[in-house]
């Protein structure tokens, strides 16, 4: 059964946004005592956060579905609805959050580090909040703002100062079980790791953590083996270590041809050029792995390795391995750039950017403009288009807000085709210009004059249909609605 799992892909759906509710205060001698609706809750966020204890992907392998919870709607008395609960999925540390298309979102590195998948929407306004001087009983609400629905991959790169690299069997499990108090599982057949161990090691006053990388063998950056699924694993080490099995029973294999072979991979994998190598020639405690071990110790210094002969098993040479790898660990956090305080930068909007933008499109021979900006959209995600108020005060927002004007200059008529929002998810209505809506314009509630206009547009195309049915009448019988 799968204890590590280092790659998931995580649909989070963040809460609805509670809808405003459209209440009248109502009392013995006060049959009229004004709006009092309350505003809906905002829904709850999807919060990824690094979280120390944890080590795997697993439980989001298993439950790859999260949804925070909805924000209450609102309710009379001037009640706003209570706040959805954000929803915290906790992760390991060096955690890499892609979209489905693999580019970077955020890089978790760091007890407490948090990025927010999925935002949640934001409440409705009830009638209470939209009141004003002019419209002083609203017989409509908002609707609350669904919540973002993102599908996210989750990465995880081991975050460790030294990784450990070789063939199946090499010893590297052995290696980081007597250099730390790691406990790895431990056999004399390939492929016995099959998820990265961590260890951590102390030379001297420097403490660093040590991880080694199962897998590798030649196709390892193509898929081959398990090599791909761990080789990211290496990105964030600051040492390579090679590890030579100079003991091993295979008869078309030596030391020297293992390191050209994992170097390829490496290589081939790509960005782990810059990173200092050792060499460690293990299981120099067999006879036949320590005349190897001074055969080949020659022509790997000879390429500018550093070599160290050891024995997990005997514990040969292990001392002087610790303290040479923290010697380089302390060298790689030196030459980091430091840390900085975050700088809090403002991008102020530009003097003449009204926050939205008007194309003209053509659908099947005819005009279509289409309205995309955050206000817009959201504003029409808002809108009970079944309340001829709400639609009124929507077409009002707009006008406010420039869309009417900026209509004109594209070239729209009366008439024309105006869809709010993406193509796949659109508002489409045929656009009438207006003036401002004021209380003299509005009747009762939840009406709005406006709509008991005639609408040239659509008494344009019941003429034409007319006019179809007339001419296939000429034609014999005809039944418009068989």
């Amino acid at each position: 059964m799968t204890t590590f799992v280092d790659r998931v892909e995580l649909h989070v759906a963040a809460g609805n946004g509670g809808h405003g509710c459209a209440s009248v205060h109502r009392e013995k001698f006060k049959p009229l005592g004004g709006p009092d609706g309350g505003n809906g809750g905002r829904g709850g966020d999807v919060i990824l956060t690094v979280d120390q204890s944890v080590t795997t992907l697993l439980d989001y392998h298993h439950s790859p579905h999260r949804k925070a919870t909805n924000g209450k709607p609102g309710e009379g008395g001037n009640r706003s609805g209570k706040d959805g609960e954000d929803l915290v999925l906790p992760v390991p540390d060096g955690t890499v959050v892609l979209d489905k298309a693999g580019n970077v979102l955020a890089d978790l590195v760091g007890h407490g580090t948090s990025y927010v998948a999925a935002q949640g929407g934001r409440g409705g306004l009830g009638n209470a909040a939209l009141a004003s001087a002019r419209r002083k009983a609203p017989g409509f609400a908002l609707l609350g703002v669904p919540g973002d629905v993102q599908d996210v991959v989750l990465e995880l790169k081991t975050v460790a100062d030294v990784a450990l690299v070789g063939y199946p069997s090499a010893g590297k499990s052995s290696l980081i079980s007597v250099l730390s108090a790691a406990k790895p599982k431990i056999a004399d057949y390939p492929f016995t790791t099959l998820v990265p161990n961590l260890g951590v090691v102390t030379a001297g006053s420097t403490v660093y953590t040590i991880a080694d990388v199962p897998g590798l063998i030649p196709g390892a950056s193509q898929g081959k083996g398990l090599g791909l699924e761990f080789l990211r694993h290496v990105e964030r080490c600051s040492v390579l270590v090679h590890v030579l099995d100079t003991a091993t029973l295979e008869s078309d294999r030596d030391p020297v041809s293992d390191l050209d072979i994992i170097e390829e991979e490496l290589r081939q994998y790509g960005g782990l050029d810059n990173r200092p190598r050792i060499v460690v020639l293990n299981k120099v405690d067999v006879p036949d792995g320590k005349d190897l071990a001074e055969m080949v110790r020659p022509d790997l210094e000879a390429r500018g390795y550093r070599v160290f002969e050891v024995s997990a098993v005997a514990h040969i040479g292990l001392r002087e391995l610790t303290f040479a790898l923290g010697d380089l660990v302390g060298k790689a956090r030196a030459a980091r750039p430091k840390e900085e305080a975050t700088r809090i930068v403002i991008r102020p909007k530009a003097v003449d950017d009204a926050g939205f933008t008007v194309t003209r499109e053509e659908v099947g021979g005819e005009p279509l403009f289409r309205v995309r900006g955050e206000k817009p959209e959201r504003w029409v995600r808002q809108t009970d288009f079944n309340n001829d108020e709400a639609v009124g005060y929507l077409a009002d927002r707009l006008n406010r807000l420039g869309v009417e004007e900026q209509l004109m200059k594209a070239g729209a008529r009366s008439g024309d085709g105006v869809a709010i929002g993406p193509e796949e998810n659109a508002v489409v209505f045929d656009w009438e210009p207006s003036v401002m809506a004021g209380a003299e314009m509005l009747g009762r509630r939840g009406e709005d004059h406006r709509f008991d206009a005639p609408r040239p547009a659509a008494q344009r195309r019941r003429d034409k249909d007319a006019e179809r049915d007339e001419a296939l009448r000429e034609y014999g019988d005809f039944d418009p609605f068989e």
